[in-house]
């Protein structure tokens, strides 16, 4: 079989991460007409079907992630060769693109990037931000930020932030009109506003520890959101009592406008860690980033 042209892999491999010919349209600057019929010739020439659509969705063949998890890392580091030809023999260039979790933007990405933008301009940085789990290689990203606990142990892991603590939260004004609970039990008293998973869309079971013992509480109450900024910010309005990182509700705890109870159940957690493949160590773009975040953000 002739090879395949690497600009129709290009935009299969778009559209896949995108799970939309429109948006990967809009990516690569050219018409969905162009990509649904550079995708239809792909399949033409590999006589299978690469992707499964539908009015409302685009999802992969069997076939079609057989070749994308064979061909995404290679066209990234080929597209990535070809961006460091266009900059100074000494510059780092290309595209480094990173997925983050909306608790990491305030605390080790928005600290970074301003810095690194202007030491190295040749450099465009795509950022993802989703709190669901991402197969970075699959989807054709450099790295990943995320909770120890949530990276495969095959990925490099970089150390971000020291341990913190998971803790549950209320307004002053809520927990004078409803009381301070006591117990993991007095919970089931309690307007709760519960987080939603959106890696598998079902609501999270708080999770908390004193000593040895561990419990995961079923909580309900009358919200719950895929947002813990948007329901920390709704528990400082007085609705409820939430769950969230004193990492992330740190602005509200040091202000006082939300307090923690149940403290001695807090659980901590390792950190936030740069995760990404061995592999991905040869990428100037990166090296340069994690040299930059050192120097930026406070020792972990």
């Amino acid at each position: 079989m002739a090879l395949t042209p690497l600009n129709a892999l290009a935009v299969f491999v778009t559209v896949a991460r995108r799970s939309s010919f429109t948006q990967a349209a809009q990516e690569l600057g050219v018409s969905s007409s162009a990509v649904s019929q550079s995708v239809r010739q792909l399949e033409e020439k590999v006589g299978q079907a690469l992707l499964a659509r539908t009015t409302r969705s685009v999802s992969l063949t069997e076939a079609g992630r057989r070749l994308l998890d064979g061909a995404a890392p290679g066209l990234q580091a080929a597209l990535a060769a070809l961006d460091n030809l266009g900059a100074e023999a000494n510059e780092v260039a290309g595209t480094l693109r990173l997925t983050v979790p909306s608790l990491s933007l305030p605390i080790v990405v928005e600290p970074v990037l301003p810095a690194f933008i202007a030491a190295h301009p040749h450099v465009r940085v795509d950022v993802s931000v989703e709190d669901r789990f991402v197969d970075i290689v699959a989807q054709g990203f450099d790295a990943g930020v995320r909770l120890a606990e949530s990276v495969d142990q095959d990925m490099v892991h970089v150390r971000l932030t020291p341990p913190f603590r998971f803790l549950i939260v209320g307004s002053p004004e809520y927990l004078r009109r409803h009381g301070t609970p006591k117990s993991p039990r007095d919970l089931e008293k309690h307007a709760c506003l519960g987080y939603r998973s959106p890696t598998t869309g079902l609501p999270y079971h708080w999770e908390l520890e004193r000593g040895r013992r561990e419990l995961r509480v079923s909580v309900k109450g009358p919200l719950t959101s895929d947002n813990t900024q948007f329901l920390t910010n709704m528990a400082a309005a007085g609705m409820g009592l939430t769950y969230v990182s004193d990492l992330a509700a740190g602005p509200q705890l040091r202000s006082g406008v939300v307090r923690p109870v149940l403290e001695e159940w807090a659980p901590s957690v390792p950190g936030l860690f740069l995760y990404f493949p061995h592999r991905a160590r040869a990428s100037p773009a990166l090296r340069a980033y994690l040299d930059m975040a050192r120097q930026v953000l406070p020792p972990p």
